[in-house]
């Protein structure tokens, strides 16, 4: 349901683009991890993904499962809530790799937030925490790196200013794109696992950010 109402939403906000490196493929069991910017980036990513034949399970915070009707959707379609700086958080990586053995597909954002910036210009992934490295260790699963450009440009900001870009959007249609890299197998400890994950999403940022225009992607 959340990736059909993407694919319906987005276009409605702005344009999307979608591209793909040689060799980016979905195999069953993968994890998808995508840089995260902007509250409108997960319905971008998943309208892309959508289009791509693809509807991952989403590790989401877990905030949303108190959202009536939204919540029960979530839980009913096998969606994982993460419930961050909270003992529960690993009850989410144990989910998540249950999914994938299932040979479900699983949507992370190992930055775990949002930046703090107001403004609406896009920029390199922040540093990543560890759930990517240990989730890719205790299964085995190879990580296919998803960059995306141009949310901020729907929302970014403070509370009014977010309602306002979101209000505007339609008239605006900012160009938005999403760029998928090839599957990559992290090794080494979490450390090492952890900076090529968070190198390899950075790559995909910088080609989406680069297929926008944006300066950002020259001097990331």
């Amino acid at each position: 349901m959340l990736s059909r109402a993407a694919h319906a939403l987005v276009p409605a906000v702005g344009r999307l683009s979608v591209t793909c490196d040689p060799g980016a493929e979905f195999a069953p069991g993968s994890i998808i991890a995508a840089n995260h910017s902007s509250l409108a980036d997960p319905a971008i990513v998943m309208a892309a993904l959508h289009r791509l034949g693809v509807t991952p399970v989403i590790m989401a915070t877990a905030g949303l499962w108190h959202i009536p009707l939204l919540g029960r959707a979530l839980t009913r379609e096998g969606h994982v809530p993460v419930h961050r700086r909270d003992r529960r958080a690993a009850v989410a990586l144990d989910l998540a790799a249950q999914a994938l053995q299932r040979g479900r597909l699983v949507l992370i954002y190992a930055e775990g937030g949002l930046p703090r910036r107001k403004d609406a210009a896009d920029a390199a992934p922040g540093d990543f925490r560890t759930g990517l490295a240990r989730l890719a260790e205790l299964t085995g699963a190879p990580v296919v790196p998803v960059g995306q450009a141009g949310a901020r440009r729907v929302t970014s900001g403070g509370t009014i200013k977010q309602i306002a870009g979101l209000v505007t959007a339609p008239l605006r249609r900012p160009d938005l794109h999403v760029h998928v890299g090839a599957p990559i197998v992290l090794a080494g400890d979490n450390t090492v696992r952890t900076a090529r994950a968070r190198t390899a999403v950075t790559t995909a940022w910088r080609t989406a950010a680069a297929h926008l225009g944006d300066p950002s992607a020259l001097v990331a």
